[in-house]
């Protein structure tokens, strides 16, 4: 007989998502330092120092690897009443980020701390996905109930998402409300009532830029002002040409830096757009650098690792025989794969820019941070879902040899 104390709890965690992990965030620090380095190299505010950025992002990497490690160890089960505080604590800083926050870049999204931008958004998207996930699994088939289970799931994320269009951030908000729909979606939530939320979401964003499109016209000084500026970003991207010294420049230095890299690229450092011509080279427009310095064939390398990585994240997740786990991983899978086509589409012209980071490549503490610590739950759960099948099968599971059976017919009436 086996003992089954010998046996291990958990299993261990998946080597190439873990490997995975590391190489992205190895590979933004890389990038921050090509395209950040000429930038403070010649400017008084950081010292005039080539290392400023990337010092940093060292340091957020080395904080983020050890939180990493530690949700990684942390049962992934526990989360599902950790969230409980965490929500709360985090829609206190958002309630409290219109008033206290100081404003960068026309948005009120950061505390300053120690000198050190902290961004509640960030930790809302995870705090978001383990509440949603806790409440579904612990709704069951109720969650169907439009009434008792899909309506107070999305007054919550109704809620988060408000909070966060107060700052105003419109990008965060829309990536926060697409992986809230996922993990609905992935719940079990009734298609109907998907499709109505659809609906009102398209509907109410119509009503927003049409007004803002009004006030536009009436106020023709006014372009860049509360909701006149999300206008600003729609024509943009329709014609950036247009205005290419105001509402186009931004995505005219993002092409051409692409153009300019070409199918090999222009070799790494060698950009030319991330000197003093492309804004935010080392955070929103990373991609942009990637592309000029490493070219089409290096972008392609790129993104396919980058989707390889998101698939190996979603397998172990959809491997977890738990509800709460599944959806958890699915969530963050997604936030990470709906995050990163954002900042791409937007700097790529697929679709308006909205100004968000890519994860694990821009620069950003924050950022970084908060997409570590989310990867160590990914392989938290995939350290229960790497059990051998085995394993799990004769924990309850009592097998008979039935050779044993024909050659002792008499026992099979005892």
């Amino acid at each position: 007989m086996r003992d089954s104390k010998s046996e291990p709890k958990r299993g261990a965690p998946d080597f190439q998502l873990l490997i995975l992990t590391l190489l992205l965030v190895g590979f933004g620090i890389v990038m921050v330092f090509s395209s950040s380095s000429s930038i403070t190299l010649v400017s008084e505010k950081f010292g005039y120092d080539l290392m400023y950025f990337t010092k940093r992002q060292i340091a957020f990497g080395g904080v983020g690897l050890i939180l990493m490690f530690i949700t990684m160890n942390i049962p992934y089960d526990k989360f599902k009443k950790l969230f409980v505080p965490v929500f709360i604590v985090t829609i206190i800083m958002l309630m409290l980020v219109p008033f206290l926050a100081d404003d960068i870049f026309g948005a009120k999204s950061w505390f300053m701390i120690f000198g050190l931008g902290v961004q509640p958004t960030e930790l809302a998207k995870i705090a978001t996905i383990l509440y949603l996930a806790a409440l579904i699994s612990k709704k069951g088939d109720r969650f169907r109930d439009l009434r008792t289970g899909y309506i107070p799931v999305m007054v919550i994320v109704g809620f988060v998402a408000g909070l966060i269009m107060l700052q105003p951030d419109f990008g965060s908000c829309m990536i926060l409300v697409a992986t809230a729909g996922l993990i609905i979606f992935a719940g079990g939530a009734n298609l109907k009532h998907i499709l109505g939320s659809i609906a009102l979401l398209i509907l109410g964003a119509s009503i927003v830029l049409g007004a803002g499109a009004l006030l536009e016209q009436i106020n023709p000084g006014e372009k860049q002002t509360g909701s006149n500026y999300k206008v600003g970003r729609i024509t943009s991207f329709i014609n950036p040409w247009e205005d290419p010294q105001h509402t186009g420049y931004n995505i005219i230095h993002s092409l051409t830096a692409l153009g300019h890299g070409g199918l090999t690229g222009a070799g790494f450092g060698q950009g030319i757009q991330k000197l003093h011509y492309l804004p935010n080279s080392y955070n929103d427009f990373i991609f942009s650098v990637i592309g000029e310095e490493f070219g089409f064939i290096g972008s392609i390398i790129f993104l396919l690792l980058y989707t390889y990585f998101i698939w190996r994240g979603l397998l172990v997740s959809l491997r977890c025989s738990s509800t709460f786990g599944l959806l958890t991983g699915v969530g963050i899978m997604g936030l990470i794969a709906i995050q990163a086509f954002v900042n791409i589409g937007g700097v790529t012209r697929t679709i308006p820019i909205t100004g968000v980071t890519l994860p694990f490549i821009s620069y950003g503490g924050s950022s970084l941070l908060v997409m570590m610590g989310a990867m160590g739950i990914v392989l938290s759960i995939s350290r229960d879902s790497s059990l051998p099948a085995k394993q799990e099968r004769t924990k309850s599971v009592v097998v008979k040899d039935p050779s044993y059976e024909l050659s002792h017919p008499r026992r099979r009436h005892l």
